[in-house]
């Protein structure tokens, strides 16, 4: 079965207008909330289930895709011009590489679950916050360590190859300090 050009346009823009825009206002968790409700359940079942504090996973989804449900990682560029390829697997947005995707999937995720998804994004990380707690001793609470071990893996995290990097514990101090504004806002987004 062939399917015509007119069909073919609407259906693009069928799934073109299920595609999900990043808040407008990313620096304010309670009016991402407010903008987005799916996503304020969909952090709070994250939490129920995990024990994880909502603006843990909301400050490393920020500094990692900026809320962008489709975001890509760098790409390599041969000769310095030829595009080849990306720097890594990861995707959507909790940036999560593909290896790491199958073994959340396998632990806890379902195999239905996607990475442009934000309630499955969320799971995930509340999944990851959970692991690193429990693999390296990192508190759910502690952003800046969490996401160290986000980005260098529970492996690399235990090996301190963060240690060398500086501008990696740079960007794990704002994700600290975004943590903590977050953490400010939501838990004044229902008051007056």
């Amino acid at each position: 079965m062939k399917l015509g050009p007119l069909v073919l346009t609407l259906l693009a823009i069928m799934l073109g207008g299920c595609a999900t825009t990043p808040p407008s206002n990313p620096e304010n968790l309670c009016e991402i909330f407010r903008e987005k409700p799916s996503w304020r359940r969909a952090a709070e079942d994250m939490r129920e289930k995990w024990g994880v504090p909502v603006q843990v996973p909301f400050a490393m989804m920020y500094q990692e895709s900026s809320f962008r449900h489709d975001a890509l990682p760098p790409r390599y560029y041969f000769l310095g011009f030829i595009p080849w390829g990306r720097v890594s697997s990861a995707y959507g947005y909790a940036q999560a590489k593909d290896e790491t995707w199958a073994d959340y999937k396998r632990e806890a995720g379902g195999w239905t679950s996607s990475r442009d998804d934000l309630a499955d994004s969320l799971d995930f990380m509340g999944w990851y916050i959970s692991k690193s707690q429990r693999l390296n001793g990192v508190s759910k609470w502690d952003a800046y360590g969490q996401y160290l071990n986000y980005h260098e893996g529970w492996t690399g995290y235990r090996n301190r190859s963060y240690e060398s990097k500086a501008w990696l514990k740079r960007v794990a101090r704002l994700v600290q300090a975004r943590a903590e504004r977050f953490g400010a806002q939501y838990r004044n987004c229902d008051k007056g």
